[in-house]
């Protein structure tokens, strides 16, 4: 009688593709996998990376199952990021592959680090001394192992004097591990010098990380206050217990002022991952997370999907910072992301601000999250004077956009010897381009958005899309010469008429999209931090946490530009804005100075920045958003209807408008055209879902998305849960 074959052992398989469940695969029989483990998995006519799942995958017939190619050595993602990924999938109702996939960033990595040759010393001498054998000799006593060029550079001698040596057996050839990305920081390298209310801060902070266990503590500080070395003593308890830690930060051009920071107060500098890491980095600082050997991370929102083995903080520095958010395939917020992964594998979570968003406000007022204030600046520097410029009553020149007033402080400042800082959040040197004669504007030819001059490139650039075209000499219009306008100022702008003003000023500006990128602009902070620059001009990226110790005067050129448009938490953001930028001034105790130009000084943002009653201005905020149902006292999701035609973007919108399932308690508002109505060639239409607290979006929406029509030819639909922008 024939015998049954053994049944074959199937497994769910997250492949980073958009599916609803995990695919099924079978085991062969001589392969061991557990949930977390990634696997080499063919799909269609290739194979792919893809991970283990623990949640249960789709029925298929076992005719159609297709085995595992292989098991990566590779140590598996433990079960605290596995339920990170489903939890992320549920609530941001994106498909779970596309949420493994963000584990998944550094495919090199899953495979181990090549070994690297090295020589080691033995018992044998060399049978005559010279003076670079004895350097060799020397310094090869101090380590286990060296490469043969490292060892040579370290004694300062030729790679022939090595060679020598291991030819009379003074030195034998062995297998090195993979040298670590970073050093291990040592708690004890350095004790800081705190303040009584640092002190007290960074007792609770410490005191938290060694406990253990979730909680959220809201770290509130002035700028200058020292929030950085506070929540240090929380990185320092964390490392003492061998725990791994992630510092998340909003901008990469933050990360290298940070890197010395933490290097000063312990001996070494964490990891960083961001986007502009080079690869091989990357996947090194991937594979040895996974290995636990990284202890620090410090990275952009991206870090949060790293496969930590044994995390047991996570600090979320300028927590209010809306690039936390993103908008694209899968739409989170970091912010948010972490307190759920501290919660999923119950280790604390530090949130960080000197402007806290109102959420975290909140959250600390109910309860939920431990707030910890740090009132006033280290060493009792005193926080710059704030006012405000009338432009109603003191107007630039024509022609200028810098107030008489303001340009009188900036001359005082320099005759000081001080540093002046101008603020405008618009990169570029004009909004808009426009013909004199004809009236023609140049727009983008992809987008609903007009293109802004960079006159340091000569070019036309768009700002949503990144198409480019030269700035012409005449109008493509009419023709006419010498006839186009810049209309608007950018920051280009405003050093142009810096220097018409100050033309022996040292003048620099800092602006994301310079020539140079990354690099050039690390290079321009560190001048600006030696004094080597007299009057910066900047835009937000000069808000984020710098500290320029002889910076005395911060004017904002426009204080009124955030204010000017629909966004619910235009006022929020433009006081958070507006706070930070000018809390750059006197960090080092000088006397110091910070002016708003502004047609509306008594706007609520503007009297609660000049007045420094900030408490009342966020009870305003908190009442108004309670009144109108929104974040924290309701739940916003936005959904996003595009298509390459505006008639097949409205049609389904208002389709699926059609079918929302009817409930009390959520309100779908729209379909309306997006602000931003076309990008990238693509037509979009938003729709609005509001509901309470208790509101279960995602179940409607699931509902309203089924009921609705599928997605045809070049319709895409995009679901933002808890979205940060309107346009």
């Amino acid at each position: 009688m024939k015998q049954d074959s053994p049944r074959q052992a199937v497994v769910p398989v997250l492949v980073p593709v958009p599916t609803e469940t995990p695919y099924s695969y079978a085991v062969p029989d001589d392969m061991t996998v557990v949930p977390g483990s990634i696997v080499r998995v063919p799909l269609g006519p290739r194979e792919i990376a893809a991970i283990v799942s623990d949640q249960p995958a789709g029925a298929v017939d076992a005719r159609k199952l297709r085995p595992i190619s292989a098991v990566f050595d590779c140590p598996p993602l433990p079960g605290e990021s596995l339920r990170f990924i489903a939890w992320i999938a549920q609530y941001t109702m994106t498909p779970p592959g596309m949420v493994a996939r963000m584990f998944l960033r550094a495919p090199a990595a899953l495979d181990p680090e090549p070994p690297v040759n090295g020589i080691a010393r033995t018992e044998c001498l060399p049978d005559r001394m010279t003076a670079a054998r004895g350097r060799v000799l020397e310094i090869a006593e101090t380590g286990s192992g060296w490469t043969r060029p490292g060892l040579a550079r370290a004694a300062g001698v030729s790679a022939s004097v090595i060679d020598g040596l291991k030819a009379q057996g003074v030195f034998e050839d062995i297998v090195l591990p993979p040298q670590p990305v970073v050093a291990e920081p040592d708690p004890a390298f350095k004790q800081p010098d705190l303040s009584a209310d640092q002190i007290g801060a960074g007792r609770v902070l410490r005191d938290m990380a060694e406990k253990g266990g979730f909680g959220v503590c809201l770290l509130d500080g002035v700028t200058g206050s020292g929030k950085t070395e506070v929540y240090f003593e929380a990185v320092a308890a964390a490392i003492r217990q061998g725990r791994q830690v992630l510092i998340l930060l909003p901008e990469i051009a933050l990360t290298h002022a940070f890197l010395e920071r933490f290097q000063d107060r312990f001996g070494a500098k964490p990891a960083e991952w961001h986007s502009d890491l080079p690869p091989r980095m990357r996947e090194r600082v991937w594979r040895q997370v996974a290995e636990n050997q990284v202890r620090v991370v410090a990275g952009a929102r991206s870090a949060l999907f790293l496969p930590f083995r044994d995390l047991g903080l996570i600090v979320v520095d300028e927590e209010h910072d809306p690039s936390y958010k993103q908008e694209d395939r899968v739409f989170y917020s970091a912010r948010d992301m972490a307190v759920v992964r501290g919660h999923l594998g119950g280790h604390p979570v530090v949130l960080a601000s000197a402007t806290p968003s109102i959420e975290s406000r909140y959250n600390a007022q109910q309860g939920r999250y431990r707030r910890v204030a740090l009132p006033a600046r280290f060493a009792e520097a005193a926080l710059p004077e704030l006012g405000t410029v009338d432009l109603r009553r003191n107007p630039p020149a024509r022609g200028g956009f810098l107030s008489p007033v303001l340009i009188d402080e900036i001359a005082k400042t320099w005759r000081r010897g001080e540093q002046s800082l101008l603020f405008l959040n618009r990169r570029g040197y004009a909004p808009l381009t426009l013909c004199r004669v004809c009236g023609h504007r140049f727009q983008c030819p992809d987008c609903s958005s007009w293109l802004v001059e960079h006159r340091f490139r000569g070019q036309l650039l768009c700002h949503q899309c990144g198409y480019a075209e030269q700035r012409p000499e005449a109008c493509p219009s009419c023709g006419a010469l010498d006839h186009l306008v810049a209309c608007g100022p950018g920051v280009e702008r405003i050093a142009e008429e810096v220097v018409s003003h100050f033309p022996d000023a040292r003048s620099i500006v800092l602006s994301s999209d310079l020539a140079g990128g990354v690099r050039r602009l690390r290079l321009e902070l560190e001048a600006i931090e030696k004094g080597e620059a007299d009057i910066v001009i900047g835009t937000q990226l000069v808000a984020k946490g710098h500290n320029f110790p002889n910076l005395t005067l911060v004017g904002v050129i426009d204080a009124d530009l955030g204010l000017a448009n629909g966004d619910p938490r235009a006022a929020e953001r433009t006081f958070q804005l507006l706070s930070q930028v000018t809390g750059r001034a006197g960090r080092t105790g000088k006397k110091s100075l910070g002016l708003l130009q502004t047609y509306q000084p008594d706007h609520p943002v503007m009297r609660a920045i000049v007045s420094g009653d900030w408490e009342t201005f966020y009870e305003r905020e908190t009442a108004e958003r309670e009144r109108a149902g929104l974040p924290p006292f309701g739940r916003l999701a936005g959904i996003i209807v595009s298509a390459a035609t505006r008639a097949e973007a409205e049609g389904h919108a208002r389709a699926l408008r059609r079918v929302a399932p009817g409930d009390a308690g959520i309100v779908v508002l729209g379909p309306a055209e997006a602000p931003l109505s076309l990008v990238a060639g693509r037509y979009r239409f938003r729709l609005m879902v509001q509901g309470g607290l208790r509101a279960d979006l995602q179940a409607f929406l699931r509902a309203m998305v089924k009921a609705g029509p599928s997605p045809r030819g070049s319709v895409r639909v995009q679901i933002d849960i808890d979205p940060q922008s309107f346009l």
